[in-house]
């Protein structure tokens, strides 16, 4: 098997490592941080294809960097779900989750603050990858606890089956790699 996956994204071009996540599986890692020609693209990108919202929400960390540049782009306002509750938050409200790429049960927290920011507003989730669904399933369930509305699920890139998902919109498939 090839050490990297040529991925065409945004009008880019990048190789990303092949990792062995288990003895029948491998992913290539997408990582935006510290790229900022590929987040900003694919930002924009992901705008243009976007219907109209009002809060962008994010899980911590791998998101942060799209949904930011999302936010500056379109001049709205972003809520980082962060990966557990920090001293900041006087009420903060945690979703259980679990990921491909975190072993184990996944934690995400925001503050009641950010649940009430959310009272009566168009939310759209932003993710950097979508695989199994299981951020996006706690991303949901946080956005839920408001009497927000989320008017769209998207991602820089579908992984294996979420791909062919009919809810969710992003710039392009990623193959998991079974042997």
């Amino acid at each position: 098997m090839a050490d990297t996956y040529t991925l065409h994204i945004a009008g880019l071009t990048r190789e990303l490592p092949i990792c062995k996540v288990n003895d029948h599986m491998d992913i290539a890692a997408f990582i935006m941080f510290s790229d900022v020609e590929l987040t900003e693209a694919c930002a924009a990108a992901l705008l243009k294809k976007a219907p109209e919202f009002d809060v962008i929400l994010t899980a911590e960390a791998k998101g942060i960097p799209l949904a930011y540049e999302m936010a500056r782009q379109s001049g709205k306002y972003w809520i980082p779900a962060r990966k557990g509750p920090k001293l900041y938050m006087r009420n903060p409200v945690v979703i259980e989750d679990e990921s491909i790429t975190t072993a184990g049960k996944q934690v995400l927290v925001i503050d009641e603050k950010d649940i009430e920011y959310m009272n009566g507003k168009r939310i759209l989730i932003v993710d950097d990858v979508i695989s199994t669904g299981g951020s996006l399933h706690a991303l949901e369930t946080l956005a839920a606890k408001s009497t927000g509305t989320v008017v769209g699920c998207c991602a820089a890139l579908a992984e294996g089956d979420a791909a062919k998902r009919t809810d969710i919109f992003f710039l392009e498939p990623l193959p998991l790699f079974i042997h």
